[in-house]
């Protein structure tokens, strides 16, 4: 089969590799007929590169059809149609029990120290191979696919695999109040849902980012934009629009990709010199990230308010502003979305006859597997309007 691979630091080819096939009696294999180009997926292209060995299939926002099945399957058949999470977890242990799916222990990488297993993430989360393929084996089958209704197009339910439970997630970890007001700090595929769900439940959303582009398309759902590139910070902007108070809760959905620190970001193209080992043992115990899109959720947001982590960080020693957290009060929630937490709840809204997040629009380019090496680059400058890509197998 076909399958979008990782060659190397900015190398993504397409190429032939083996099909999947059944290994545990609780796989099945998926033919994929939809499949997501995520912003978590240029951290393999770059910084996470020393986790990547050459011929890793990479991708983690896939849909398709069931083809083949385990003989211990109980709730799936072939050609039922199914949206596979990125987490690959069990459903059944102790963390999944309690609905935090990203840290199942099932499937937990503790030589590496990292929560759950993903699929298409490198070597640090498990190296699964991913999605961006024709097939795919999805183990956990009972547990793990999420089952969906024959007939509306694949976009109405695809973002049920990352896209639409990381932005679910980071809207209920800030925890805003009716009438309050939430700051979203980026305007990527993420930032875009979370302002589209915070606003379904009636809160004011204010969106920072720095693509004229997207901000036009998230003021069109009906945010107030900030456009950070013509200000020195967002703070004082912020205040100014929240009777002098700030946001009530923040969502950043940036992460390490954030510009703004140049110390940092020399760091990390440095990190890319070093021999693959030594660039592994840094990035675990010694790596920094761009941090600007967090200090400015730090400063944006009021006295007692929350600060809601949906971008990934992956430095081990960033320096935070500790008095000013604890002076302020600032709660903070983090962490890899719990898929399965939060699907049931999604899939009830996405069957209602009207499209009501936008989804079925939300993607600004479909395009055939084999232009994915350009889609990366084009995804990671930010070129062609490109918000959300999928592409089809």
């Amino acid at each position: 089969m076909k399958a979008v691979t990782w060659q190397g630091r900015m190398d993504m080819q397409v190429v032939e590799v083996p099909d999947p096939v059944i290994e545990d009696p609780t796989d099945v294999v998926v033919e994929i007929t939809s499949t997501g180009l995520c912003g978590s997926d240029l951290h393999l292209y770059d910084p996470l590169t020393p986790f990547m060995n050459p011929g890793d299939v990479v991708g983690h926002e896939p849909m398709g059809i069931v083809r083949e099945v385990g003989s211990a399957v109980a709730t799936l058949q072939a050609g039922d149609r199914v949206v596979v999470p990125f987490n690959v977890s069990c459903g059944s242990c102790w963390m999944c029990e309690r609905g935090l799916f990203s840290q199942c222990e099932t499937t937990q990488n503790r030589d590496t120290g990292t929560g759950a297993s993903l699929f298409g993430y490198s070597k640090l989360y498990g190296q699964v191979p991913g999605g961006q393929a024709e097939m795919l084996r999805v183990p956990f089958a009972d547990t793990l696919p999420i089952k969906v209704p024959h007939g509306p197009p694949d976009d109405r339910f695809l973002f049920l695999s990352d896209v639409l439970p990381t932005a679910w997630q980071a809207v209920e970890y800030a925890d805003v109040e009716d009438d309050g007001t939430l700051l979203v700090i980026g305007a990527g595929p993420i930032g875009d849902m979370s302002a589209r769900i915070a606003m379904h439940r009636g809160l004011r959303v204010i969106v920072v980012d720095s693509v004229r582009e997207r901000l036009a398309r998230v003021h069109g759902q009906g945010a107030e934009t900030i456009d950070h590139s013509e200000l020195d910070g967002i703070g004082d902007r912020v205040r100014e629009l929240t009777d002098g108070r700030g946001a009530d809760a923040v969502i950043d959905a940036v992460g390490m990709e954030a510009h703004g620190s140049p110390v940092a970001e020399t760091a990390q193209k440095a990190l890319a010199l070093l021999p693959k080992k030594v660039q592994e043992k840094v990035m675990l115990t010694f790596g920094s990230d761009r941090l600007a899109a967090l200090m400015s959720a730090i400063d944006a947001v009021r006295r007692g308010g929350t600060i809601s982590v949906s971008g990934v960080y992956g430095g081990s020693t960033d320096p935070l502003p500790m008095f000013q957290l604890f002076d302020k009060q600032v709660q903070v929630r983090m962490g890899q979305a719990n898929v399965r937490r939060w699907s049931d709840e999604i899939l009830a809204l996405l069957q209602q006859d009207d499209d009501v997040l936008g989804v079925e629009s939300f993607a600004t380019h479909h395009l055939p597997l084999e232009d994915a090496p350009e889609a990366y680059r084009k995804f990671r400058d930010k070129e062609d309007g490109m918000v959300k890509v999928v592409f089809t197998p």
